[in-house]
């Protein structure tokens, strides 16, 4: 992966935080608990400060992934 890939990523993982942060404030200050508690069920890890930044982000270039799906299973 070359730098400008990572900054990106970097970059939309970043965004992702905020937003989900966001969004949990929101549900929390409108009493919707159960909204809340779902999302940070699915993002607990990205939302505990200590485990912020140990969280492994996993990504994948589907065009890729659909290549080397054909090549091991034509081939």
């Amino acid at each position: 992966m070359n730098n400008e890939d990572a900054l990106r990523i970097s970059e939309q993982r970043d965004d992702i935080y905020d937003w989900v942060v966001s969004r949990f404030r929101y549900f929390m200050q409108h009493d919707e608990i159960d909204n809340a508690l779902c999302l940070a069920d699915e993002f607990f890890e990205w939302m505990d400060p200590e485990q912020l930044d140990e969280e492994e982000t996993l990504f994948f270039n589907t065009d890729e992934l659909k290549e080397h799906f054909l090549e091991i299973t034509e081939g």
